[in-house]
């Protein structure tokens, strides 16, 4: 009775072990081969996946792209007026020159912002153009975030690590959000996939 009675507690542990096992499996979406959590720290606040997807260019997936947000946003103008924090979150898919990146961010951010918005963030422009200088090339698995953090600013870091210094105005990091989320964007599909709209 005993062989039994334990038989039946290890088979009761293993199949929670089990349960726990795919449950934390479940928090995090494969992409493209790469782990997209399901959810996000940023500053104090805890933020949610809105959507994630891939950047191809012609033929080839040139990183993975996820979007943090408070709450679930579905259409761009609720995205770019979402309270609290954000969060843009890359993974490169492909070696990438820092030159190349740096212009298809500004030509990105040139697409998709006009005159007047530039006008008021064109020193952080300047400042978000620097950093890459800092980065000689994007190899394949490193890690680009992108986070707003209310009353404090944009933060960047490239695996982990701060490489630019906190930039002010959220119209800035709308401006980033545009390059992924304006009506020229980068990807079209990966705006869908963003947004929670991919089929």
């Amino acid at each position: 009775m005993k062989i039994v009675a334990r038989l039946k507690r290890a088979g009761a542990c293993a199949c929670i072990l089990s349960a726990l096992i795919v449950a934390q499996n479940a928090s995090a979406l494969d992409v493209a081969g790469v782990k997209i959590d399901e959810t996000a720290k940023v500053g104090n606040q805890d933020l949610k996946l809105n959507g994630a997807g891939i950047r191809y260019k012609v033929i080839f997936k040139v990183y993975t792209a996820a979007l943090y947000l408070a709450d679930k946003k579905t259409t761009v103008p609720d995205v770019l007026a979402a309270p609290g924090a954000r969060r843009i979150e890359l993974v490169m898919l492909r070696d990438v020159s820092s030159e190349d990146f740096s212009r298809a961010f500004m030509a990105g951010i040139q697409n998709n912002v006009d005159r007047t918005e530039k006008s008021k963030i064109i020193n952080q422009l300047l400042k978000f153009g620097e950093l890459f200088a800092s980065i000689p090339e994007l190899k394949k698995g490193d890690v680009l975030t992108t986070d707003w953090i209310p009353n404090v600013g944009t933060q960047i870091h490239f695996n982990g690590k701060p490489v630019s210094e906190t930039l002010p105005d959220q119209v800035f990091y709308n401006a980033l959000l545009k390059i992924w989320l304006g009506e020229k964007p980068a990807d079209g599909k990966l705006k869908q996939a963003l947004l929670g709209q991919a089929g």
